[in-house]
């Protein structure tokens, strides 16, 4: 990754490039703001101009030894830290042992969401962290000295995730740093980390996308026409990974409105058989499947309120979803749309604690009866 590739950014892009002419690069740097902005991009972009050896203007060469091994992801003064599971079986316990899942994932979408990386490592119904082993691995991959370049480089992708043990031991390295070292943190949610640790990191707060930057990129490296990649760019609402999901039309979001449609129509029909079957369906995507697909619900129930506004500028339904709710909407108003937000945000709730999925999404049904009619 390079900092041209970076979509939108050019103030942050300008001040770090500026931070390495002059030689003030600050050992610890916390890259903040929402998923799909381009963090993770841009700390990779960042440390591959650090240690370039025939630095441009504004970007690295991209031809030097260095540059070669960062387009592999296999620089020896770079190292990576970022959320796993421990799959005991497979005596998979530290992020090096899935460095070559990490590797490969990174050389295939940068612009990366943890939901995709948990699906790359087949963690999608499992709790992950940065566990406190990996602090150990941390103080070890530091001290060492460096091979080739300058600077030593730790990338922490998502430092909200890590076992409090594994934060205090970092705080102490980030307390006394070695020379010449430079930790990279990119958060979602930097309100997590802990305290000690945000005090002594140099924050760099991320904005979202503007739509005309998401629009131009999806035409100019998707070749998408104008109309459509405005259209994609306005669902994205300023993230960049939202919209490579549009465009990809996902065989899950498909699945997801299919299955909304249903229960809307079975719940209003009051057809209280097929919505136990409906339930049962549900209850068989697995864990993070269903939460994904309630987040999805609370999304369509939000949108389908908004769009009784008519305001097309705040609307952020796909066509498909539109055609649906030009029918749909007017069941969504000021009675109900509170009360059945609070009932959708309780069954996330309740499947993030493991209930039982059948009786969550058969209750959450038959109150969508009621609801509905209300």
């Amino acid at each position: 990754m390079f900092f041209k590739d970076i979509i939108g950014q050019d103030e942050v892009k300008k001040r770090l490039i500026h931070s390495v002419k002059s030689g003030q690069i600050a050992h610890a740097q916390l890259f903040c703001g929402p998923e799909g902005i381009g963090k993770l991009p841009l700390a990779l972009a960042y440390a591959r101009y650090i240690q370039c050896t025939n630095r441009g203007e504004d970007d690295a060469c991209g031809v030097c030894p260095s540059c070669k091994q960062f387009s592999s992801v296999m620089h020896p003064d770079v190292h990576f830290v970022f959320p796993i599971y421990k799959n005991e079986k497979k005596k998979k316990r530290l992020c090096d042992d899935y460095i070559d899942e990490w590797r490969k994932c990174l050389s295939e979408n940068q612009y990366l969401s943890l939901e995709q990386w948990l699906s790359y490592i087949d963690a999608e119904n499992s709790q992950v962290s940065i566990y406190t082993d990996e602090s150990r691995e941390i103080i070890r991959k530091i001290s060492l000295k460096t091979y080739e370049s300058d600077y030593k480089i730790m990338i922490i992708w998502l430092p909200e995730l890590m076992n409090p043990v594994c934060a205090n031991k970092l705080l102490k390295i980030l307390e006394e740093p070695y020379e010449k070292t430079v930790f990279l943190l990119v958060s979602n949610q930097p309100d997590k980390i802990l305290g000690t640790i945000l005090s002594r990191s140099q924050r760099i707060n991320m904005r979202v996308v503007s739509p005309e930057k998401i629009s131009e990129a999806l035409q100019r490296r998707y070749s998408l026409g104008q109309q459509d990649a405005d259209a994609v760019a306005h669902i994205a609402n300023g993230n960049f990974i939202k919209a490579l999901e549009t465009i990809q039309l996902s065989e899950e979001n498909q699945y997801f409105f299919d299955l909304f449609v249903r229960l809307m129509r079975l719940a209003y029909g009051r057809k209280i058989k097929d919505l136990k079957v409906w339930s049962e369906e549900a209850a068989d995507m697995g864990r993070e499947k269903e939460k994904r697909f309630l987040a999805y619900t609370q999304r369509m129930l939000r949108e389908n309120y908004i769009y009784n506004l008519h305001i097309p500028e705040i609307s952020y339904l796909n066509s498909r979803e539109e055609q649906f709710s030009t029918r749909f909407a007017p069941f969504i108003h000021e009675r109900n749309i509170i009360s059945l937000m609070n009932e959708l945000s309780k069954a996330e709730s309740d499947i993030s604690q493991n209930a039982n999925g059948k009786i969550v999404f058969f209750d959450l049904a038959i109150k969508m009866i009621m609801l509905l009619k209300s």
